[in-house]
């Protein structure tokens, strides 16, 4: 299954988890946006539901549990090259959710994490859309944690 130049788009989950008002963020260790900082995620593998996907993506890539519910939005994340060909088309689901548990620890596809203040989220190369989305879907999120 072929992340650049599928044959048709990947679902995917990103989780927005948080503790004491940061965020944890990974820093992408291959493509797309490798080196990008990013929520952590990644693809919806066959027979997971959504929130499966999300609980295991965020453990895998962070070593971290979150308090995880509904999707809080979902999105399009379309990228063409030079001559207008789809290299990467996912649709993914956003979580958001409070820290429960564990070590945050770079894992996975992950080269690097931390947690971060949403008004540093513009002072670092992120994916595209992440600090609006982050500083969005915070106000939103439950935060009793």
């Amino acid at each position: 299954m072929s992340r650049l130049y599928p044959d048709a788009p990947r679902v995917g989950v990103s989780v927005l988890c948080h503790r004491n008002g940061q965020v944890l963020l990974i820093k992408r260790g291959k493509a797309p946006y490798k080196d990008h900082w990013s929520l952590p995620g990644g693809l919806v593998e066959l027979g997971e539901t959504l929130r499966e996907a999300a609980e295991r993506e965020l453990l895998e890539e962070t070593g971290v549990k979150a308090h995880l519910e509904d999707p809080a939005e979902t999105f399009d994340s379309i990228q063409r090259d030079a001559d207008g060909t789809v290299c990467a088309h996912f649709i993914l689901a956003v979580f958001c959710g409070a820290y429960l548990s564990g070590t945050a620890v770079a894992g996975d596809d992950a080269a690097a994490l931390e947690w971060v203040a949403p008004d540093r989220l513009d002072d670092r190369l992120t994916t595209p859309g992440t600090p609006e989305r982050v500083r969005r879907l915070l106000n939103g999120c439950d935060q009793g944690s």
